[in-house]
């Protein structure tokens, strides 16, 4: 059992990960992608995953797509947050799958997030987790319990903007230029105001997303 004590800084989660170059950190978690040679190299990745789990008693957030295999690790009881024992699992997970044969592609793992601008998020935020079956998440936003709708959170503003709803769609920093790069390529208006945390883009019709990275709004532990 870990608590909240256990909760790595960012700067020792950055040091941990120098040493675990297949992972990201994202949004209070370790992440990547696993590609294997075939679908069943998938499944053989996933068994080992699961073994690994049990023996450490800490268990991913894990989605097979083919031959890709899409891995996250938070310790739920340390508030959703990263520990030690992330870095353990992450590290073994890599040896299982370099015997697999398996690729890192950190950067496939994306995150989408959902934004409301809001005057008040207290009046609004209860609504929107019984509608959607969520729990309240690390920093006063909405978490799916089991992880596969996006999150919802509540950008606090005394000027909300007339398009209230943005996404925010996450990636690593040291994958985040060409996305950048192809979206300017479209057109849209891009704000680098606060880069590289976010930059917020605009399309042709005034819709807002942003494209953020992992310095982006949550508080530095």
């Amino acid at each position: 059992m870990t608590g909240k004590e256990d909760v790595l800084t960012r700067a020792r989660i950055d040091a941990a990960l120098a040493d675990l170059p297949d992972w990201r950190y994202r949004l209070g978690g370790l992440v990547t992608v696993f590609k294997t040679p075939t679908a069943a190299g998938a499944l053989e990745l996933i068994a080992a995953v699961g073994r690994l789990a049990e023996e450490q008693n800490h268990h991913p957030d894990l989605d097979w797509r083919y031959n890709r295999v899409f891995i996250r690790f938070t310790s739920h009881d340390a508030g959703s947050e990263v520990t030690e024992r992330d870095v353990t699992a992450a590290a073994a997970v890599s040896l299982a799958a370099a015997a697999a044969s398996a690729a890192a592609e950190p950067g496939l793992y994306r995150t989408v997030e959902i934004a409301i601008d809001t005057a008040n998020p207290d009046e609004i935020s209860e609504v929107w987790r019984t509608a959607l079956g969520y729990r309240k998440g690390r920093y006063g936003d909405l978490v799916d319990p089991y992880g596969r709708g996006p999150g919802v959170w509540f950008q606090e503003t005394p000027t909300p903007n007339e398009n209230r709803f943005h996404l925010d769609i996450h990636r690593s920093k040291a994958e985040s230029g060409p996305a950048l790069e192809k979206t300017e390529a479209t057109g849209a208006l891009m704000n680098r105001d606060h880069a590289p945390n976010w930059v917020v883009v605009t399309d042709a019709q005034g819709n807002r997303l942003c494209l953020c990275t992992e310095e982006g709004h949550e508080p530095d532990l």
